[in-house]
């Protein structure tokens, strides 16, 4: 399992339930890597869509302890309401097709989890109210990969790849 997000220069990830930027390139970078796999969010994520509507063209598991199974099936997501269903769900899945997308506590709870973290690292500070681990500053990751400066909608990102050397079991 991988988790795969943008944030701020202090980490930050969201404002107001939404992302902080518009980013066209990184966006096409989320869709390109995440079309036709599986990606695992909370409640809020899943809300603060379009019409709260599943991503097309991927599989998607919410996890959402108090989420009603005849809306899911409406919706076409599939809804689970522990991380040992989560873990059911996902076992069948080879673990490179299967991403963290959000919420702030998602992350925080699968994290220890993932192998990988595809994190667009953008060199601004967003008012950020809710926010990341500092992969920098944690003794499990390591930076692997870290592309050149790209412009992107009026700000500077580097689309970054961390590593977990201590990745946990689900």
């Amino acid at each position: 399992m991988r988790a795969i997000l943008h944030c701020d220069r202090n980490w930050g990830i969201g404002k107001k339930n939404d992302l902080m930027f518009r980013l066209p390139k990184d966006m096409k970078f989320f869709r390109e890597t995440t079309l036709g796999k599986t990606v695992v969010m909370g409640s809020n994520t899943l809300l603060s869509f379009p019409g709260g509507k599943p991503l097309k063209g991927r599989t998607n598991i919410v996890l959402w302890p108090d989420g009603d199974e005849r809306k899911a099936d409406e919706a076409g997501f599939t809804l689970v309401r522990t991380l040992g269903e989560l873990s059911e769900k996902i076992a069948v899945c080879d673990p490179d097709d299967v991403f963290v997308i959000g919420g702030a506590m998602m992350y925080r709870t699968l994290l220890p989890y993932c192998s990988e973290v595809l994190l667009t690292k953008v060199d601004a500070d967003g008012g950020a109210e809710t926010f990341f681990e500092n992969l920098d500053a944690a003794d499990e990751w390591t930076l692997v990969s870290e592309s050149d400066p790209i412009d992107d909608n009026g700000y500077t990102i580097r689309f970054c790849t961390y590593k977990n050397t201590d990745i946990k079991r689900l």
